[in-house]
């Protein structure tokens, strides 16, 4: 009998299943932070193929890579991750105040972002609600600090319904701030719910190009639990657009639901 060789099984197994030969080993075991990730999403048009974004990049696991990470707009969710490279190259700290004094990395956003928010405190002083920042900027390794803290606290499932895996926080981005009211309290914490400067925020932040990004009863879409606080600027016309129809981000890119991975 000839001795089977690679080519003759293969020949073999595209005879029996006509769907080639592989050697692939499939067997090898999933970083945690990829095996818990929900399901490949579509990209940002409703016609793109469900496993790849407009250049065709993705990870092995599904997630897509952001190949244009500087546009204002862009979208990054549990689906959508950011190089790990990435670092925003307009950081600049906006003329606000903050929870603390110290000059910290946390206080920066990107320029356009930066001058909005100065725009909206302003703004909001004058209809007499006094806001402060909390968190802006983060870097990859400082997301990556924060998000295995909270898993250490509460365990990984639970920490992915409020923080966010390494690449896929929007702070990353430079473009998102959380914010609270003018004493300091409730900073991005849920008795933010329902103040004067969550509902101030509602009615004005798309007026700065800014979104309420993980609105109440859409946690099924963004993957997140409702935050008035977590501010992202997106520019005016696309953020009057979401603003105005109730909508998220995901919603306006007619892309997958997150779902939280569940």
């Amino acid at each position: 009998m000839p001795k089977l060789t690679r080519f003759n099984i293969c020949l073999l197994v595209i005879t029996l299943s006509l769907s080639g030969c592989s050697w692939k080993n499939h067997s090898a075991k999933k970083d945690s932070s990829e095996a818990n990730l929900p399901p490949v999403p579509a990209d940002h048009s409703s016609t793109a193929e469900s496993n790849k974004n407009k250049d065709g990049r993705q990870t092995d696991s599904g997630v897509q890579i952001v190949t244009t990470p500087e546009m204002i707009p862009v979208l990054v969710n549990k689906h959508h991750m950011l190089p790990d490279d990435y670092n925003p190259s307009d950081l600049v700290d906006p003329n606000i105040q903050f929870i603390f004094a110290e000059k910290l990395e946390k206080r920066k956003m990107r320029a356009k972002a930066a001058t909005a928010i100065e725009m909206l405190f302003t703004a909001a002083k004058q209809d007499g609600i006094n806001l402060l920042g909390v968190s802006a900027y983060r870097s990859h390794s400082e997301q990556t600090s924060l998000f295995n803290h909270y898993v250490n606290v509460d365990g990984y499932e639970a920490a992915m319904t409020y923080s966010a895996v390494p690449g896929t926080s929007e702070h990353e981005t430079g473009l998102a701030i959380d914010v609270t009211g003018g004493n300091g309290k409730c900073a991005a914490e849920d008795c933010f719910k329902g103040t004067p400067e969550a509902d101030w925020l509602q009615k004005h932040a798309a007026d700065y190009g800014f979104i309420i990004r993980y609105p109440k009863g859409k946690e099924q879409i963004t993957g997140y639990q409702y935050e008035p606080w977590h501010l992202r600027y997106v520019g005016k016309t696309i953020a009057k657009k979401i603003m105005d129809r109730g909508i998220t981000l995901e919603e306006y890119y007619n892309t997958a639901a997150v779902n939280n991975g569940a």
